[in-house]
């Protein structure tokens, strides 16, 4: 049964371009029940084009970054990202992060998420291995873009929690596909990963595009008083793994 929806014209806008709905002024008609959660990079066929690489000092250490480009899909926008590759990524299965942009946690430190504590964790991890690869994608928002994000906070601000006011903008929980990194894996002859991730849904994306998993080594960030229903929600909604005292 369809249900309608109103929403504010970004939502409209992002779902049209990315043909899940049928627009009817600001209405939308969604296809698939709201409440599902996503099931990531069923079909992987296209690959990743390299378009830059460089030395990339940092201060966690010397990492080499590469630029790639993933063709146009149906919405007809090509997807980008960068590596960050550190040491030796061949000779045993490297760490590994899949990491999405977060303009208010990663660069002005927001505590409404715990993204920019998730960022430098991971880079610490790799480098305190000497080796390992973080994938940086431009997936704000869980892939629903910033400024529907921002009203997604101001929903959240009036009670709702991330997966509702997502779904109250007539978005799904996770919009987010993991195509481009597991072709930038692949890009990079890297065929074995230790990721890093409290989503196993991430890890059956990668598996799917057939990058072996040998190990999900948790990213877990200590709860606080503006993260607790944040990451609640992320294990009881989203099925995130977590040890019970950081939920």
């Amino acid at each position: 049964m369809s249900l309608k929806l109103k929403v504010p014209r970004l939502a409209i806008d992002f779902l049209s371009e990315f043909n899940c709905c049928a627009r009817d002024d600001r209405s939308i008609v969604a296809r698939a029940p709201l409440t599902s959660l996503p099931l990531y990079n069923k079909n992987v066929s296209a690959s990743a084009k390299q378009l830059a690489s460089a030395d990339f000092p940092t201060r966690w250490g010397q990492f080499r970054i590469y630029g790639f480009r993933l063709a146009p899909a149906l919405n007809g926008k090509p997807e980008e990202a960068v590596a960050l590759v550190m040491g030796d990524v061949h000779t045993s299965a490297p760490l590994v992060r899949i990491h999405s942009q977060c303009l208010t946690g990663d660069v002005f430190g927001s505590l409404r998420c715990d993204c920019r504590q998730q960022l430098e964790m991971a880079l610490t991890m790799i480098a305190g291995e000497g080796a390992g690869i973080l994938i940086y994608e431009q997936q704000e928002g869980r892939g629903i873009g910033l400024m529907p994000k921002l009203q997604a906070y101001e929903l959240q601000d009036s009670g709702l929690d991330t997966v509702e006011a997502n779904e109250k903008l007539g978005f799904k929980a996770d919009h987010r596909e993991f195509a481009l990194p597991a072709q930038m894996l692949k890009a990079l002859d890297v065929k074995r990963v230790r990721l890093l991730s409290n989503n196993p849904d991430k890890v059956a994306a990668l598996q799917r595009a057939g990058i072996e998993v040998t190990e999900r080594v948790p990213c877990e960030v200590p709860a606080s008083a503006h993260t607790a229903d944040y990451l609640r929600i992320k294990r009881e909604k989203m099925g995130h793994l977590f040890k019970e005292q950081s939920s």
